[in-house]
């Protein structure tokens, strides 16, 4: 069986645009890496009901589900009541938790006040997420991980439990890069992607002075498969009049054409 993944990013910081959002594209390259695949990526509001009945979908729909934002001190950071409310769990505050704040704390001028001790607060039947820049854990509750928004802390805590997931073969991929239009090479595509059991294709227009053209992606498990379809657009743009080269992952420029 193949796992899937949803990922949920929780913030109003990120909706209006103040914040970037680099978790989404981070985390997907990571689950490819070890052959999970990522279904579904959502960006939410900090509103109680959308984000338990969203966290309610998710973790219903997919093998595994990642939070991102919302359980950091300030008021606004509401994701973990959202998460006990999501589960019908309680909320306590983890004695775990709280020993690993006090000893970071310690030694600064930062005091360890009631709203920083809000970050030990998780609900009930939770198992910490270790957190190596900044301390406070994150969690996990049935098949969902919640981890901070700021993304070299949910990083450090994404690569703690790596080891828990279950992926399959990773999703490999190439590219045709051509310099002739999408929709003269699309029903081509369709029939192609009929042709070769397992092999999806995306088609991406490019444009840059006084050229444009369409990169092709293929994404495959089975090399064979993927090495046949490949093969086989490069022969369809060629044959429209075109120009193309096949290009391994991350190796694509058009301008090699």
């Amino acid at each position: 069986m193949i796992s899937t993944a949803g990922i949920i990013i929780i913030g109003d910081e990120i909706l209006s645009g103040r914040t970037k959002d680099t978790n989404i594209n981070w985390i997907a390259s990571e689950l490819n890496n070890v052959g999970i695949r990522l279904i579904e990526a959502r960006i939410i509001a900090d509103d109680m009901d959308t984000i338990i009945k969203t966290i309610q979908t998710f973790s219903k729909n997919f093998t595994y589900v990642f939070s991102c934002g919302g359980i950091g001190p300030t008021h606004d950071d509401i994701t973990t009541e959202a998460v006990a409310k999501a589960f019908n769990q309680k909320l306590e505050k983890n004695s775990e938790a709280m020993r690993r704040l006090k000893v970071h704390y310690e030694g600064t001028n930062i005091e360890f006040n009631e709203a920083r001790q809000k970050m030990a607060i998780i609900p009930t039947n939770s198992t910490l997420i270790d957190n190596p820049v900044s301390a406070a854990p994150g969690y996990k509750i049935e098949n969902l991980f919640v981890f901070a928004g700021v993304p070299k802390i949910m990083q450090g805590m994404f690569h703690t439990i790596l080891n828990e997931l279950t992926g399959g073969k990773k999703l490999l991929s190439k590219t045709v890069s051509s310099n002739i239009g999408e929709g003269l090479i699309a029903k081509n595509l369709e029939k192609i992607e009929n042709d070769f059991v397992g092999v999806k294709i995306g088609s991406y227009p490019y444009f840059k002075p006084g050229n444009f053209g369409t990169s092709i992606v293929l994404r495959s498990e089975n090399t064979t498969q993927l090495n046949k379809a490949s093969e086989a657009v490069l022969s369809a743009v060629i044959k429209l009049g075109g120009k193309g080269k096949i290009f391994e992952e991350g190796q694509v420029d058009e301008r090699n054409l």
